[in-house]
């Protein structure tokens, strides 16, 4: 039976705030295979981000707040099987789509227990660390869908989506490790959220979500779908509002560098994002 702490440490509801990458890979895809493309995202949110996010709880062992938890159990042993469990699942599986979906989640997997594995541990760098995060959650995700879920599993991917992506998920990381900085120098960890400053992050995270959006203005410009790129920053007002006036209280107090704030911007990032690509999806295939 599975340990109270297991399922905390595996942090399913952390895979929320990282679907948009699954919703706008899909966007992109023109002919989609329904039914694969809901194994894979089963595959993703069910399998390869909690064990990822389990394996990394397991190394940490944090007694302070974490991405979706406020008051972190201390994992066990079972919690590290549970992980390895969980990878070879989705590797299973990832063969029945493909081989080279299968490669993708093999790299995920192997770039993930980097970034956390005691011995190496990239996330005590900044830049590599960083870097790590967001071209394995933006880019390699971004492939493995658009790859994945396309009827003759084309390996033709969008470069603008692939980039767009990696700018999008490194627009957000930085954002939820700006609570944690304290928690990090104890334990070694020096982040990007550290390196640029609690100020910093907020200009940085602005920086790269210009970046993913001028990408993006420039692909539906040539593929002559401005108004798609419309409805796009339609569902970004809630967040850009929400955004500016926690700078503004940052600005003034870094107090409010909190968990809560950090929790609050998450969940509204993530469910305007979210409902953004689901509604471009619907829109492509109501046209097609």
């Amino acid at each position: 039976m599975l340990q109270r702490s297991t399922v905390q440490l595996l942090r399913f509801p952390f895979s929320y705030f990282l679907m948009p990458v699954y919703w706008f890979a899909l966007s992109f895809v023109p002919a989609v295979n329904w039914p694969r493309a809901a194994g894979i995202f089963l595959l993703i949110h069910l399998l390869l981000y909690p064990a990822s996010n389990g394996y990394n709880s397991f190394m940490d062992r944090d007694t302070d707040s974490i991405g979706g938890i406020a008051k972190p159990l201390q994992p066990t042993r079972q919690l590290f099987f549970a992980t390895i469990i969980m990878d070879a699942l989705a590797l299973i599986a990832g063969l029945f789509i493909s081989t080279l979906f299968f490669a993708g989640v093999a790299l995920y997997i192997i770039c993930s227990r980097l970034y956390s594995y005691r011995n190496i541990r990239l996330k005590k760098f900044p830049v590599i660390g960083y870097l790590t995060v967001i071209l394995n959650q933006g880019a390699v995700i971004f492939f493995m869908v658009y790859h994945g879920a396309a009827q003759q599993l084309s390996t033709q991917v969008p470069w603008q989506g692939l980039i767009a992506s990696s700018f999008l998920i490194g627009g957000f990381y930085p954002i939820t490790q700006i609570y944690q900085h304290n928690s990090d120098a104890k334990d070694g960890v020096k982040t990007i959220s550290m390196l640029l400053g609690k100020r910093g992050t907020f200009i940085f995270c602005a920086l790269m979500y210009a970046i993913a959006f001028s990408i993006l203005f420039m692909y539906y410009v040539a593929q002559k779908q401005v108004g798609s790129f419309l409805v796009l920053q339609m569902f970004f007002i809630p967040v850009i509002f929400y955004f500016l006036r926690w700078l503004l209280q940052v600005w003034k107090n870094e107090a409010y560098a909190d968990f809560t704030h950090t929790m609050r911007m998450n969940w509204l990032a993530g469910t305007c994002t979210n409902l953004a690509f689901i509604t471009l999806i619907i829109i492509k295939h109501w046209q097609i």
